[in-house]
């Protein structure tokens, strides 16, 4: 009859050549799971199947441990450590596969979505760490270890580790009041106190990421953030208003060239990107008389903040061969100096 240690060695023999097996049906279907994928318009089975790959293969150990098992009839000391083994990979990688799907459906999804949701990193650290945390009670309680204890315990400590990650924590919280609050959020456009400004990127768990024009990223953490003055483009909305200021001569005919200027910008609604037509746009004579021009300001409404710069620069240039066709002159700064000339009895301090 055979010993114990033998019939364990069958056990591992049987295991392994079963999860060999497995493993190969697992490499058979996933490639047939793609081709349907690429066939599919929906993004969906293309974001189950990257979720479950990884598990797939503790799945595949899981099952060859039970098989081996089952096949090899061992019923040594050692079957209860092997049937609690299979339970915790199987939790383990249901686990796994559940805090990946929702990570990559949050960011498929969520990010293009509507719903009041904040689609930062904090949030997608939150909703996996929320997952992991009930998986790990589960194996705990399938172990029957107590978790109140260690819930004590954990109050105890971290007591102890709050005060010594202050910093980490007020930046933690700090994120999730940005989140809160709605004031900022990731896609916004928006200014810095110090001056810089960018496309909000992400907010993380401690820190907050702000891409400029050039293409750089600042990196902020959430307290100084939240603590200072930032502008936010895109609030209430993205649209917004531009001013062009255009100056004339003081031979202009001010109903002239605000006929002029308001034709231009009309007339480049549909042609400039980012040019919206409602409100139409206005001139108005404001700030009013200069030192050496007439001075206007010609106002339209565009889509968004970066929209502004393409704006300016075609209006700018139509404006300019406008108003050059229409005999409107573009006045160049200038002074009347009057020089007097000193008398000769002026010189003489005794006359």
């Amino acid at each position: 009859m055979p010993s114990h240690l033998e019939r364990l060695f069958v056990h591992l023999g049987l295991t392994l050549v079963m999860a060999a097996v497995l493993l190969i049906i697992r490499t058979v279907l996933f490639r047939l799971f793609h081709r349907w994928a690429d066939k599919s318009e929906s993004h969906l089975d293309d974001l189950i199947i990257r979720s479950v790959r990884i598990p797939s293969i503790f799945w595949c150990l899981a099952v060859g441990l039970y098989v081996g098992l089952d096949l090899s009839e061992y019923s040594g000391k050692y079957l209860f450590y092997l049937s609690r083994i299979i339970y915790i990979l199987l939790i383990f990688s249901m686990t796994l596969a559940a805090a990946s799907l929702v990570g990559k459906l949050f960011i498929r999804y969520f990010q293009k979505s509507n719903m009041p949701i904040p689609t930062t990193g904090l949030v997608h650290g939150l909703l996996q760490g929320i997952f992991w945390v009930v998986g790990m009670i589960i194996i705990l309680n399938f172990l029957g270890i107590p978790i109140t204890p260690m819930i004590t315990a954990l109050g105890v400590g971290g007591l102890a580790m709050a005060l010594a990650l202050q910093d980490t924590l007020a930046n933690f919280f700090a994120g999730i009041h940005i989140m809160m609050e709605k004031s900022v959020r990731v896609g916004d456009f928006i200014k810095l106190e110090s001056g810089q400004e960018g496309v909000v990127e992400d907010i993380t768990w401690r820190t907050t990421r702000v891409k400029m024009l050039p293409n750089n990223m600042v990196i902020i953490p959430n307290l100084k953030f939240s603590q200072s003055i930032v502008t936010n483009y895109s609030l209430p909305e993205k649209r917004m208003s531009l001013s062009i200021p255009v100056s004339v001569s003081y031979q202009s005919d001010p109903e002239k060239v605000e006929a002029v200027l308001e034709d231009i910008a009309k007339t480049a609604i549909g042609e400039i990107p980012g040019l919206l037509n409602r409100p139409e746009p206005f001139v108005r004579f404001i700030p009013g008389f200069g030192d050496s021009s007439m001075d206007f300001t010609l106002t339209c409404q565009v889509e968004e903040f970066v929209d502004q710069y393409l704006v300016q620069h075609e209006l700018r240039k139509r404006i300019f061969k406008g108003l050059k066709a229409a005999g409107l002159e573009i006045p160049y700064p200038h002074r009347t100096v009057y020089i007097r000339e000193e008398k000769e009895w002026e010189k003489d301090p005794k006359k």
